[in-house]
């Protein structure tokens, strides 16, 4: 499939001014790859740069990326998602408005509607964050 064709919108649940992806990048069984450029008036930015829960944000939206496009792919409605812990979490720094942040998550494991993912975001080659993320996942549509 042509993951520029997809709206990013069909993939996640949440809503503007809440997005902290542009695009759906890459999916295979283990990794998925999301792109998103930093815009100067988003609702987590301060002193021209995206804070750090801004980039938590992100990672919880690459991991539901991953889901919405399962769902996708299978006729499904996009479901809700909760973040149930955060590793290791080491934020280098907070990009800039109008960087770019290339992020991607691996799947670790998958046990009873849990999930496991390593994270690394990047701008351009330079990793600006990672963290094990666990993320719950639930059978509630979410809401348009």
């Amino acid at each position: 499939m042509n993951f520029e064709a997809i709206d990013i919108l069909e993939l996640l649940p949440q809503r503007p001014p809440f997005i902290l992806i542009d695009r759906l990048v890459h999916f295979d069984e283990r990794r998925t790859v999301t792109r998103f450029t930093v815009p100067p008036d988003h609702l987590f930015c301060e002193e021209g740069r995206l804070q750090e829960a801004g980039l938590i944000e992100n990672i919880a939206q690459t991991c539901a990326t991953r889901m919405g496009y399962i769902n996708l792919l299978h006729a499904e409605s996009v479901k809700l998602g909760f973040i149930g812990a955060i590793r290791n979490l080491e934020i280098q720094r907070c990009p800039r408005c109008g960087e770019t942040l290339r992020t991607e998550i691996e799947n670790l494991e998958e046990v009873f509607r849990m999930v496991l993912v390593q994270a690394t975001v990047r701008v351009a080659d330079e990793i600006i964050a990672t963290a094990q993320m666990k993320i719950a996942l639930s059978e509630i549509d979410a809401q348009n």
